[in-house]
């Protein structure tokens, strides 16, 4: 029926030509048209396979990979977050700024309460100190405090202090600049800090050992003591004693020489009470002679009250 008012609307149109349609007409054929096409679903309708469109987004491994790489950047972000509130909490940093440091345009970084670390390097040539009227405490909660620049370290403990060094060691007063105490032997001779008593080393190397006019030197070991020169050993003194447990041993490539009154305490010496050994291969006795001039040399006792009176004897013809 709109087909064929169409055809004589425009058999009409053709012969006498436009007619003009009223308003209900207009609505009318509006009205058909949209319902025509409303009802026509299959119109440029074309039948596609899905499975070989080209597909977007991420699937498969790919799909799998943005999540693994989401979830590690989640974990990232929370330890971030983690980190972030430790340094708040720690260097407690406020509105007014930081309320535990300071930082300096000279590199100064200045503590302003009470810090627990546990190991800092500082920079090269680096000062650590306190305040002018503050004294700088340090403590170590059931450990050794230390002090490490190279081969240089100052080890601080309950019951003693401890400084090992490669290169030497040299204490000074920071106002003064005057050298307290050296190793430097080339340029200050060694001397114990006042109120130190005594020094404790395993090896030393130096060309004299003295003591004060108005006290003793003493050397005590706990087990050997080796006492050698290059190009011998002088021992000097008002009273020399030796005191030892075990052995005692001089040796010397060319002579020993002992100048002053000599004393050995025989109590502890081994000897025979008769002269039966002489003879046997047990025993090697010798007898310890004494030159005028204090040297000492050894004659091997081969019968009884032989003397030292040999052939070849270093005193000559006095001994």
């Amino acid at each position: 029926m709109a087909a064929a008012a169409a055809a004589a609307a425009a058999e009409q149109q053709s012969s006498n030509g436009p007619v003009k349609k009223s308003m209900r007409e207009k609505a009318v054929e509006r009205r058909n048209v949209n319902k025509e096409h409303n009802s026509n679903f299959k119109a440029g309708y074309i039948p596609i396979d899905e499975d070989r469109l080209h597909k977007t987004g991420l699937r498969g491994r790919k799909g799998n990979l943005a999540i693994c790489v989401i979830i590690l950047l989640f974990i990232l972000a929370v330890i971030n977050l983690i980190i972030t509130l430790v340094i708040w909490a720690v260097i407690r940093i406020g509105p007014n700024g930081c309320d535990s440091m300071e930082f300096h345009e000279s590199g100064l970084l200045r503590f302003k309460q009470v810090s627990d670390m546990g190991v800092i390097h500082p920079l090269y040539k680096s000062t650590v100190g306190g305040r002018r009227n503050e004294n700088l405490v340090i403590t170590g909660n059931n450990q050794p405090i230390v002090f490490q620049q190279g081969t240089t370290k100052l080890s601080v403990e309950n019951n003693k202090t401890s400084i090992t060094s490669d290169i030497g060691m040299q204490f000074f007063d920071p106002r003064t600049q005057n050298i307290l105490f050296s190793t430097d032997y080339e340029t200050h001779e060694f001397h114990l800090p006042s109120g130190v008593k005594s020094l404790n080393v395993q090896k030393a190397s130096t060309e004299r050992i003295t003591s004060n006019a108005t006290s003793d030197l003493n050397i005590k070991v706990d087990g050997r003591a080796i006492v050698r020169g290059n190009e011998g050993v002088f021992i000097m003194g008002k009273t020399i004693e030796f005191h030892m447990g075990g052995n005692m041993e001089l040796k010397a490539e060319n002579s020993i020489i002992l100048n002053g009154s000599v004393m050995v305490s025989t109590t502890r010496l081994p000897s025979s009470s008769s002269g039966d050994q002489l003879g046997s291969g047990d025993w090697v006795r010798y007898k310890l002679c004494m030159c005028a001039d204090g040297t000492l040399f050894k004659v091997q006792v081969t019968s009884q009250n032989m003397g030292c009176q040999i052939s070849d004897n270093p005193c000559g013809n006095t001994h």
